[in-house]
């Protein structure tokens, strides 16, 4: 994965429309793993819509996230 905001946002507008699974921290010991595909990539955050069956409809990250390891993406 790049280690940089610039190259992160850059690596996920070359994979725009492709499939993705996300596992997200959402505190002690939780995850939460949604799967979707790269719909958008905005300056400072990119969307995800999930699958038909999740929810929520769409999440958004910021490239910080995948930075620091809040959350790990893998492009199925």
């Amino acid at each position: 994965m790049p280690t940089s905001l610039s190259k992160i946002k850059l690596f996920l507008d070359n994979h725009i429309g492709q499939e993705i699974h996300v596992t997200a921290q959402a505190g002690r010991k939780r995850t939460n793993e949604y799967d979707g595909v790269l719909s958008e990539t905005f300056p400072a955050v990119f969307l995800i819509t999930l699958d038909s069956d999740e929810k929520l409809g769409q999440v958004s990250y910021s490239y910080t996230d995948i930075l620091t390891k809040n959350i790990e993406i893998n492009f199925v």
